[in-house]
């Protein structure tokens, strides 16, 4: 790029660069800024094999093969947001507890699945999901990180912050011939996803609808035509063209990976 010149002053030039990727407080030129500390409360489900986490309502299946491990939480309802909070990335850190482990340890955690209210019980003894309760309902192994498993709920402090991946989204493929179903995983940045758009090799964009978790839907018949996808973030507002992720021969089942993603 050349130099700015003419009646184009510096200033001018950064301030536009800054409305294009300042696009909240927490994106700042390109990539995902932490937010500010927020306190809650975490506890844990199944053992340390994680075995019973996983699946979960966000649809990432195997967390092992989804690449996201034993790092990861299920959100109260009010942190998961009807599945828009699947993929998010917090910074959880045990406070104000004797049960916390020396030094008030953190741990990096991905939202995987849903927490649900249990309204048999009051919100502050057992109904620690009910909203409006902010919880992180932790896989053993990351819970134990933090504090003794022995406590079994501490109070925490936590933020979001950017979700670091290697390489880029996976796109896993579902459906039948006229419905299209794909479970997005491995995002970074925000690591959420507010809208997708769909464009085989023969058609223009088609916009995607929520169906669950981390799953978008298109009614129309695709096969035969290689597929890109158009992604962007619930949280920045930021859109992400992953170019030509599936073959023309695509199958469902399969999992495709692109080279894009966000920071």
């Amino acid at each position: 790029m050349g130099p700015v010149s003419g009646s184009w002053s510096f200033n001018k030039f950064f301030a536009i660069v800054f409305v294009v990727f300042a696009i909240s407080g927490e994106f700042v030129a390109g990539y995902y800024k932490p937010s500010p500390w927020r306190y809650a409360h975490a506890t844990f489900y199944g053992d340390e094999t994680g075995s019973e986490t996983m699946g979960g309502a966000c649809g990432y299946g195997n967390l092992f093969s989804s690449g996201y491990g034993l790092a990861t939480a299920a959100l109260s309802t009010t942190l998961f947001k009807d599945g828009y909070g699947c993929g998010q990335c917090f910074q959880i850190m045990c406070v104000k507890s004797k049960h916390c482990y020396y030094g008030n340890p953190s741990t990096v955690v991905t939202a995987t699945n849903l927490c649900p209210p249990n309204w048999y019980q009051d919100s502050n003894n057992g109904g620690w999901c009910n909203p409006p309760r902010t919880h992180f309902d932790m896989a053993k192994p990351a819970f134990m990180k933090l504090a003794n498993w022995k406590a079994g709920i501490i109070p925490v402090a936590y933020r979001r912050v950017a979700c670091k991946r290697s390489g880029g989204m996976r796109f896993q493929f579902q459906g039948n011939a006229y419905w299209l179903l794909i479970f997005v995983m491995n995002v970074g940045g925000a690591g959420d996803i507010k809208s997708m758009a769909v464009k085989g090799s023969r058609t223009n964009w088609i916009s995607m609808s929520h169906n669950w978790g981390a799953s978008y839907q298109a009614f129309s018949s695709l096969y035969g035509q290689s597929l890109s996808f158009r992604v962007t973030s619930y949280t920045t507002g930021e859109t992400v063209y992953a170019w030509n992720v599936a073959p023309s021969n695509w199958n469902a089942g399969m999992t495709y990976k692109s080279s894009a993603n966000f920071r």
